[in-house]
């Protein structure tokens, strides 16, 4: 192939790459809220939306009568773009998406956040019939139930994790169970009340219930590992201790060394001999019997 040839078809190749990115193949953008999708009457949330760093031009829409509507736009060259919503309420609370530009196209729609909007009816109370610790693979029994109005979903959440929803037929209580539980599992519980032609308008969050999910035997292990460590450790010590005191105690000298000391047993056996005999030492003469 000729050099000329080559080069048409690297311009033709790369025409081609540069019209497929600019009709829309684009990484599909990333929504989220922050601090939570759930948020009491008056809160405030902030969306995010994650796109490219080429994106310069972002756009928040809301599901109304099957359609997305704008909400708001955000320019700039930015990889996440954040759009607030304040204050929460019956207006603000529904099904959101974005997208963003690039070029001369938007990228495709991302997937659907729901904000939810609590606090417009009375709470409801949260009891477990299996207490507040669990063992793992055993199933926890959760009650939501309503004093006095009557709801037809009711949902069990937990920060960090999902939501659960469950379905009744105007009813003042339903049963949620989990299992078989996991140490993932732990962690504080809270349920809502709300009716299925509302779906984004919750009650207040009911009383919090705090899950425990322990393995018993893990932990017997782990503090019998720590006490034979803390034997083993004391038995250390102790060893180190006599090493040091056999180290730094009294010491005998050596052999060579005793040869240039004075035979002092020898003058004390003379000595002795003396006084046997009724002789007077040398050093002692100065001395009378009484």
């Amino acid at each position: 192939m000729a050099p000329r040839d080559i080069t048409l078809f690297c311009l033709v190749l790369c025409l081609g790459q540069k019209i497929q990115a600019q009709d829309g193949n684009f990484p599909i953008p990333i929504i989220s809220a922050t601090p939570s999708s759930v948020i009491p009457w008056n809160g405030s949330v902030k969306i995010l939306c994650q796109g490219t760093l080429e994106s310069y031009l972002y756009q928040l829409e809301i599901l109304e009568n099957l359609t997305y509507k704008q909400v708001e736009k955000q320019l700039g060259f930015q990889e996440v773009a954040e759009f607030v919503i304040n204050p929460m309420d019956t207006n603000t609370a529904g099904r959101y998406q974005c997208r963003y530009r690039r070029g001369r196209h938007w990228s495709a729609p991302s997937e659907a956040l729901e904000l939810v909007v609590t606090g417009l009816y009375d709470k409801p109370f949260l009891s477990t019939n299996g207490g507040h610790v669990a063992m793992p693979g055993e199933n926890i029994s959760f009650q939501c139930s309503s004093a006095h109005m009557s709801f037809d979903r009711f949902s069990l959440s937990r920060p960090g994790g999902p939501t659960l929803s469950r379905h009744q037929d105007a009813r003042l209580q339903v049963d949620f169970t989990l299992g078989p539980v996991n140490l993932s599992f732990s962690g504080v519980y809270t349920c809502y009340g709300w009716h299925s032609g509302h779906p984004y308008i919750w009650s207040a969050p009911s009383n919090a219930l705090e899950l425990v999910v322990t393995d018993t035997a893990s932990q017997d292990h782990t503090t019998e590992n720590w006490v034979r460590m803390g034997v083993a450790g004391l038995v250390l010590l102790a060893l180190l201790a006599i090493l040091a005191e056999n180290r730094l105690g009294p010491q005998l000298p050596h052999q060579e060394d005793q040869q240039d000391l004075p035979d002092l047993s020898w003058s004390w056996q003379k000595s002795q001999t003396e006084w046997t005999f009724g002789l007077t030492p040398k050093n002692h003469q100065g001395d009378s019997w009484s």
